[in-house]
């Protein structure tokens, strides 16, 4: 089946079978492997992108149930020149990442709140949903959450 996709601001014409997911057509079709599989039932967030600015678990979608619709994957938070994003900076500064499988699904899902709810550094209940909404096996889940309150906070001042 003929489907179009946008990803990070670009756009895939693409022949798929109408059962592939859009993880696999992300990281085999479109060579973005950036978005990672892990438990492959929309419980561990390592697949999660943005579809339409809505966080979407990559591993429960159909690619044709995308077609047309604007995706963004972890390679699409970096800035033009290549300059990781003050998100992905944070989790730097705050070591909150160690193996790193679980690091896009955390930076893709707090970046769709960042975007929905530029007001979430003054939640902190927000912030600990967003740390548990993915699944961590390295780190614990405090530097994420540092890191993603760091962020939360360096956003609401420069929106």
């Amino acid at each position: 089946m003929k489907i179009n996709l946008n990803v990070n601001g670009k756009e895939y014409a693409l022949d798929v079978e109408p059962r592939r997911l859009l993880a696999d057509v992300l990281r085999d079709d479109c060579e973005l492997t950036g978005t990672h599989l892990g438990c492959e039932h929309g419980v561990c967030g390592a697949c999660t992108v943005l579809v339409d600015a809505e966080t979407t678990r990559a591993c429960l979608v159909f690619a044709v149930q995308c077609d047309g619709l604007t995706i963004r994957t972890v390679e699409g938070l970096a800035g033009p020149d290549g300059e990781p994003s003050p998100l992905q900076k944070a989790f730097s500064a705050e070591r909150a990442l160690q193996c790193g499988f679980c690091t896009p699904g955390f930076l893709m899902v707090a970046t769709g709140e960042f975007e929905a709810n530029p007001g979430i550094a003054d939640d902190e209940e927000r912030i600990e949903d967003i740390v548990r909404s993915n699944i961590c096996r390295c780190t614990g889940y405090e530097p994420i959450r540092r890191a993603v309150a760091r962020a939360a906070r360096e956003h609401r001042a420069s929106s």
